[in-house]
């Protein structure tokens, strides 16, 4: 990642973000990686609208805890005219137990810009 060090969002889960195996939920972590990918479209066009396409390729590698320190880092992998696919990687440190950081999930996203209509727009390509 370029920007390893600078998470796009960071976050400590709760007992609410639970399932009864008492890790925390896959859906809360894609609602992030969906965030954290968006934030870097944003960041890299500076254009106001994307909507989520696709969520490709979504790996659970270990499983999240509650008090874990989540960290949601995200880079661009390609723009197209109209679209932008981001790699979004998920670490968690261990805070309670050894304060281990591990990579525990990872997905790329494809958003598509689009206008106040709602309306598909080209990516200006001077802004990236």
């Amino acid at each position: 990642m370029s920007s390893y060090t600078d998470p796009a969002i960071r976050i400590t889960l709760l007992p609410r973000d639970t399932n009864s195996a008492g890790t925390i939920f896959g859906g809360v972590i894609l609602s992030y990686i969906d965030m954290a990918g968006a934030i870097e479209a944003h960041r890299r066009t500076r254009m106001k609208r994307f909507v989520t396409v696709a969520m490709r390729e979504v790996i659970f590698h270990k499983p999240v805890f509650v008090g874990d320190l989540v960290s949601f880092y995200a880079e661009t992998m390609s723009i197209g005219n109209t679209s932008i696919t981001i790699r979004v990687i998920v670490e968690a440190e261990r805070v309670a137990e050894s304060g281990e950081r591990v990579r525990v999930t990872e997905a790329e996203v494809v958003y598509v810009a689009v206008d106040e209509h709602r309306q598909k727009t080209p990516i200006k390509k001077a802004v990236v």
